[in-house]
């Protein structure tokens, strides 16, 4: 259904790029709907200390950080955990580019439609640090796709990309895992088979 939602995009060669671990699956069906190109776009989010759930920010690849002083400042997050948890997710940040990587270049976004894609938007934030990071590289185009997210996230990112395409915003919203029949983890080595596929498909292509 969201793929089909994007089918206005076909043909004028499109970049999808999936926020793993859980929005490649999804991310890679769009891009085969679509004949695009496919790719990571690494992004952490910054949980607070304690319950990692709640994003209190979000941290992406080219130096963007994202962070709610409202909230760290409503539940008093000391500055010292603040850097701790930018810092263990900056690691894994690096980690999760060189192991999804591979060798492999980074498609190029200047110029082009870039659609970025998770399994669900819950406080936005992890997809709004990936807006911003994906506006450095001046695409034509920034369209943010998601299955199911929450109404507070989607009005937040209508300011931030030039478009959202969310098919259901539930009331109440909760968390994305409820709005799917099965939500296992998606596992660095599912990424990697379905990059590997999605590029293998290129390939050929090309």
């Amino acid at each position: 259904m969201l793929a089909h939602t994007l089918l206005p995009f076909k043909g004028q060669n499109p970049v999808v790029l999936a926020l793993p671990r859980g929005g490649v699956p999804v991310g890679y069906e769009i891009a085969r709907f679509l004949d695009a190109t496919l790719d990571v776009f690494i992004v952490r989010k910054i949980g607070i200390p304690h319950h990692r759930e709640l994003a209190m920010g979000a941290l992406a690849s080219g130096g963007i950080q994202v962070l709610d002083g409202d909230l760290i400042r409503r539940l008093r997050v000391p500055p010292h955990e603040v850097d701790e948890m930018i810092a263990a997710e900056m690691r894994e940040l690096t980690r999760r580019e060189e192991r999804y990587g591979a060798g492999h270049a980074p498609p190029l976004l200047h110029g082009r439609i870039v659609i970025l894609v998770d399994e669900g938007l819950a406080t936005g934030f992890t997809m709004r640090a990936a807006v911003q990071a994906a506006r450095k590289q001046q695409p034509a185009r920034i369209v943010v796709a998601a299955p199911v997210g929450s109404s507070e996230a989607v009005r937040m990112l209508q300011a931030e990309a030039d478009e959202v395409l969310c098919l259901r915003t539930p009331e109440p919203f909760v968390a994305v895992g409820l709005w799917y029949a099965a939500f296992e983890q998606t596992t660095d080595d599912e990424v990697r088979e379905l990059l590997g596929r999605a590029r293998d498909v290129e390939r050929l292509a090309g």
